[in-house]
């Protein structure tokens, strides 16, 4: 790509999508190589006889669109319908060092695996293997260990109910529930904090919602790269009329305007549709603070109300009738000190006000959030704050209302719904036990950061990955990448090379998978899997395309496999499974009442509807009712000490995905909307700090950790770019900065890495020099 060729930052001044993401969906399908009979498959994307997206779970609001996939998720199509190949060619030419010596980008430019591999040591390479020997080297691993918690079993979100389901059956079975999972690493804040107030850790509304919501709050969110088919919705509230606030430190281009590629109106006179008429950005670390002083300021309001007898802000009776915990949390308000919440929240009262105002004024709100509200030290709080905030006004449980957390892959919510949860209730386990006729083990697993820990200590010996790229998507890298080097065996199930694959045990196994697009034939019948959406709807993807190899297994077939070899078949059919997967589905109805009558009602155009009990006033709570929970704010943070340790030099640093990039998979090399192009080592800074700092715009800078625990981290050779965020606040891309967060520092009461609170300073980089092309 000519873009790539000269690193160079331009502001960028489009609305977002429009002629340019059609112009990159284009350049994506000709630098993949795409075949024209794999072109037909992105007209089957997310359409009733197709294949759910791969990329992000976002759900699909009309089927009988021509065409239902953004950018994003083209780029996911294309980099599965590639036709590179990553074979035994190239594990012959290179060794694991060498491999590991390429960038992200390039891993990810060597296409889809063909056929499985294990590792050499002698040699330093992959060799093939057959899936027989590979399974049963998994089997003897497994068998030998002494203890069945001395393995874990990661998964990740691309992995489809089935198979995550047959994975988390298999890992209990086997004795464990060490089931790390993407979701520790993004949304567990909103699965930890939201059962407390209102009972259950999802969403509360459905795509019905937003076309009535009058006012959308965005916490912590970039929907144009992250989800882009919600900015559809967003267009739709604006024009008529509704109120759109983005909360995020970084003020987004891709929040300003949206051309919508499907209007051939906009497309065709250049229009555009402004989006968010409010930007709120926050200190990082302190969104906490600011949704605590909007609440504080509806009650003022209310109060103010109630002392002139005019209608009252507070929906009382709502709260009357549906939750316990009020009086206490409104004292707690009206107590607390408006300084404090100005200061730590980073936003100045007339923005507070602002922003309470229009919340307000809403009559049908919905509040959505990403991971800028979860990767944070209090992000349960805040999470259990705002569930509080919309509350106070009854915003949870009416049409066009409630909340809406947002979630990344495609099927990270519903591996969580089967089963893939290191936590496990006690009801699921007796259901899974009389099922299955076993008693599956009580204890709780371990996450992703307690996994890397014991993997550290020695305690995890065997490591098995369901899909993902564990390495990069951790922290403390050089911590995580030494912790799987201890390992006797690591096993990874993908579809294409990544770094993980190269960060290995003693032994190692690469197995490759067919992707979500391929054609998955079990006994010459296709095969359709299921996936759930961030908003709870369940729906079955068929793959179009001919897989990439003939040696290509289903992620069912190779968890049927592996599960053959290490715990047998005398309580579980595995074959039977792999070969039709509406078994499976049976199941799973008899484990999860929701799923009754699972393969009829998927069936149905648009699949089904789970029950969400808070979406219907329903509150599973120990008390029966929706709970207001009192938090106060806590001035003693490590990023308080270090910033009493350090002043003003102090900078805080979220991490953040490029435009071109996928969780860690780096389609590109530009993030279009921020106006980088070429490069990825560049780090976002206030103007002032920087001239505050001593430098200039487009200095080449490192960035060290200021964590308190005697341990130095560091990541050398970025170029600042001055940009609209916060005095004291960075951004920088993942998983680029991931060796700058630290394994200790994780959310009280969900244990999410804190990648959006990073302590750091910056010097000049001993290799100073400016960006060629600047």
């Amino acid at each position: 790509m000519k873009d790539q060729d000269a690193p160079h930052i331009t502001p960028y001044t489009k609305p977002a999508a429009g002629w340019d993401a059609l112009k990159h969906v284009a350049i994506s399908l000709r630098q993949e190589r795409v075949a024209p009979e794999n072109l037909k498959a992105l007209l089957a994307q997310n359409q009733p006889d197709g294949f759910d997206c791969p990329g992000c779970a976002w759900p699909d609001r009309n089927h009988a669109s021509t065409f239902a996939f953004c950018e994003n998720g083209a780029k996911a199509v294309a980099a599965e319908a590639t036709s590179r190949r990553a074979g035994p060619e190239l594990f012959a030419s290179h060794t694991v060092t060498q491999l590991l010596e390429q960038s992200d980008y390039a891993l990810e430019q060597h296409g889809r695996l063909t056929e499985p591999m294990v590792y050499d040591a002698a040699s330093d390479r992959y060799v093939p293997i057959s899936w027989d020997d590979a399974f049963a080297l998994v089997g003897r691993h497994l068998r030998a260990l002494p203890d069945p918690d001395q393995a874990a079993f990661y998964t990740s979100g691309r992995a489809s109910n089935e198979a995550a389901f047959l994975y988390q059956l298999m890992a209990r079975l086997y004795g464990t529930n060490n089931f790390p999972d993407c979701s520790n690493m993004c949304h567990e804040a909103t699965s930890r904090g939201l059962p407390a107030t209102v009972g259950i850790g999802k969403g509360t509304v459905t795509l019905a919602d937003f076309e009535l919501a009058d006012t959308i709050l965005i916490f912590g969110q970039n929907p144009a790269t992250n989800h882009p088919r919600m900015l559809g919705e967003l267009r739709d509230c604006a024009r008529r009329g509704g109120s759109i606030v983005s909360i995020n430190p970084l003020r987004e281009r891709g929040l300003q305007r949206f051309m919508d590629p499907q209007s051939a109106l906009e497309m065709a006179t250049l229009g555009s549709t402004r989006l968010a008429g409010l930007f709120v950005q926050p200190t990082l670390g302190g969104d906490f603070a600011l949704i605590k002083a909007v609440a504080k300021r509806v009650v003022e309001h209310d109060d103010a109300a109630q002392a002139a007898s005019a209608p009252a802000v507070i929906d009382h009776a709502f709260i009357a009738e549906h939750c316990s915990g009020f009086d206490a949390f409104r004292d707690d308000l009206r107590a607390e000190n408006w300084q404090l919440l100005v200061a730590e929240s980073g936003v100045n009262r007339a923005q507070i006000e602002a922003l309470t105002d229009i919340f307000i004024k809403g009559q049908r709100a919905i509040a959505t959030w990403g991971m800028g509200l979860t990767q944070h030290k209090h992000s349960v709080a805040a999470i259990r704050m705002l569930s509080n905030l919309m509350m106070l006004r009854g915003q949870i449980g009416k049409p066009g209302a409630g909340l809406c957390p947002v979630r990344g892959h495609s099927n990270v919510q519903g591996d969580r719904t089967v089963g893939i949860e290191e936590k496990p209730t006690a009801a699921f386990l007796d259901r899974l036990g009389q099922v299955y006729g076993f008693a599956p083990p009580r204890a709780h697993g371990h996450d992703v950061v307690a996994t890397i820990a014991a993997m550290q200590r020695g305690e995890v010996k065997v490591f098995i990955a369901l899909g993902g790229n564990f390495a990069a998507a951790t922290p403390d890298t050089p911590l995580t990448f030494a912790a799987l080097r201890q390992c006797a065996l690591t096993v990874q199930v993908a579809t294409k090379l990544n770094r993980s694959h190269l960060v290995i045990g003693k032994e190692a196994l690469l197995l490759p998978t067919l992707g979500r697009t391929e054609i998955d034939l079990q006994g010459g019948v296709a095969q359709g899997v299921t996936v759930e959406d961030s908003m709870s709807m369940v729906h079955i993807s068929y793959g179009r395309n001919a897989p990439a190899s003939p040696q290509l297994r289903s992620e069912v077939a190779i968890v049927a496999g592996m599960a053959e070899a290490a715990v047998g078949s005398s309580l579980v059919d595995w074959r039977a499974y792999a070969a039709d997967y509406a078994r499976i589905r049976d199941d799973i109805e008899k484990v999860f009442d929701d799923f009754y009558d699972y393969n009829a009602r998927v069936a149905q155009p648009g699949g089904f509807h789970l029950t969400v009990a808070s979406r219907e006033r329903v509150w599973k709570t120990a008390s029966g009712k929706a709970s207001f929970l009192v938090a106060p704010l806590d001035l003693d943070t490590p990023l308080h000490r270090a910033r009493a340790r350090h002043g003003e030099r102090l900078m805080v640093l979220m991490s953040t995905r490029s435009h071109d990039q996928y969780n860690t998979t780096i389609y590109g090399m530009d993030d279009r909307y921020r106006g980088v192009y070429g490069t990825r080592k560049v780090v976002f800074a206030n103007a002032d700090d920087i001239a505050m700092l001593g430098f200039a715009d487009g200095d080449m800078v490192d960035l060290t950790g200021a964590w308190d625990d005697g341990v130095a981290r560091r990541a050398d050779g970025f170029r600042l770019v001055a940009y609209d965020i916060p005095r004291g606040c960075l951004g920088a891309y993942y998983p680029e900065t991931n060796a700058l967060v630290p394994l200790a520092s994780t959310a009280d009461g969900a244990g999410t890495p804190t990648s959006k609170s990073v302590p750091v300073l910056l010097e000049r980089s001993v290799s100073y020099k400016v960006m060629p092309g600047v």
